[in-house]
């Protein structure tokens, strides 16, 4: 099995690279109206929105903003599948314009828009995250009428293009069969509620704008496994570092990464370079937390009902028969606009020997991940 990727270095308001209907899952999070680390981009974007905000007027400011987002969920529009899907990761700001503070509702923003188009607005889900702050509150702390909640989440906004994707060939329900959940993971994956550490990035290139909000490897590589199969096209329409690519290399998905800043090359090669080892290191999770759940399964409930035929791993559904796992052999990325991934289907015998993972100590276990070896 092979997958295709490219980075393309252009203004995602124009796709004018990414062909018609050729985008089967659109994975993205955008910049954030409002959030002020991103003022300068949408000043140069358009220089109305600097003046508005320089005359402390938020609400125009917001709406302007969100205008030059529009025009990215219009080439959405046109290059992702009937039945295709949208996840879009996007965070609410609260911000002191002048002396008034208030709220500035990016999600609801986002879902008027999309869903003016060809877009069917899915149940979203709640990105909750950690914090360390000792103590939650903001305004006037302990005294009634000014405080304010402070915000601990962010949204998936998920939208499907038009009807439900049919699965009608032969060949196209065995690539589905292929591409199955576990059951354990379908069932913590499709909960409205995810708990996921944040990504903290500092860039020391100085010529990359300060980014502290990309989100974690597993948010992209839930969302790629969760509503695309082997062999569709994921698109990123603000790759930024490459964390969606790098899911999608991991998932046996290809992918198109759109990115403004062309500074940003550098950090996706670096990752390109590790991704073989992540990808391989996602898979050897999955079969270890799947290993221990059935172990926890049989304990309380006894044996599964039904073998996969693939690995021979116990699971509970019929559905998970022909879920297949591979790992990644081989990645070409000479050239970012061309990057070529080889992959072998895990065998039973790495089944097994994957199982002994835990008995490894530490330091082999470091080894083999930096040598982007699953097993030893």
């Amino acid at each position: 099995m092979k997958s295709k990727h490219k980075i393309i270095f252009s203004d995602s308001r124009k796709l004018t690279d990414v062909k018609k209907h050729s985008v089967d899952l659109v994975v993205t999070s955008p910049p954030y109206p409002m959030i002020e680390m991103w003022d300068d981009l949408f000043t140069q974007l358009n220089p109305d929105i600097g003046a508005e905000l320089s005359m402390n007027n938020g609400k125009a400011a917001f709406e302007l903003m969100h205008k030059e987002l529009d025009k990215v969920w219009k080439e959405l529009d046109r290059v992702v599948k009937p039945s295709g899907f949208v996840c879009i990761n996007i965070g609410d700001a609260t911000r002191t314009i002048g002396k008034q503070f208030q709220l500035y509702s990016n999600h609801s923003r986002i879902t008027t828009q999309l869903s003016s188009l060809s877009f069917r607005p899915m149940p979203l889900i709640l990105w909750r995250k950690a914090t360390n702050a000792p103590n939650k509150f903001m305004g006037s702390g302990m005294l009634p009428a000014g405080a304010y909640v402070t915000l601990e989440h962010e949204y998936i906004l998920i939208f499907r293009k038009g009807d439900k994707r049919e699965f009608s060939t032969p060949t196209d329900k065995e690539t589905r069969n292929k591409s199955a959940l576990f059951w354990e993971e379908r069932n913590i994956w499709f909960s409205d509620t995810w708990n996921l550490a944040g990504v903290r990035q500092s860039m020391s290139n100085k010529k990359l704008r300060d980014r502290n909000a990309a989100y974690p490897f597993d948010l992209p590589y839930r969302l790629i496994n969760m509503y695309a199969v082997k062999g569709d096209t994921v698109l990123d329409p603000f790759i930024g570092t490459g964390t969606t690519l790098f899911a999608a290399i991991a998932s046996g998905r290809n992918s198109i990464g759109i990115e403004y800043d062309k500074n940003f090359s550098d950090l996706i090669e670096e990752g390109l370079i590790s991704v073989k080892a992540l990808s391989n290191e996602t898979v050897r999770k999955r079969i270890k937390d799947h290993s221990e759940f059935v172990e926890t399964y049989r304990q309380k409930k006894g044996d599964l009902k039904y073998l996969n035929e693939s690995h021979n791993f116990p699971v509970v559904t019929r559905q998970e028969k022909l879920l297949q796992l591979d790992i990644v052999k081989d990645i070409d990325f000479k050239n970012l606009s061309n990057i070529s991934v080889e992959y072998n289907q895990l065998s039973r015998d790495q089944i097994e020997r994957n199982n002994q993972w835990t008995q490894t100590s530490n330091k082999q276990q470091k080894t083999l991940y930096t040598q982007g070896k699953l097993l030893p």
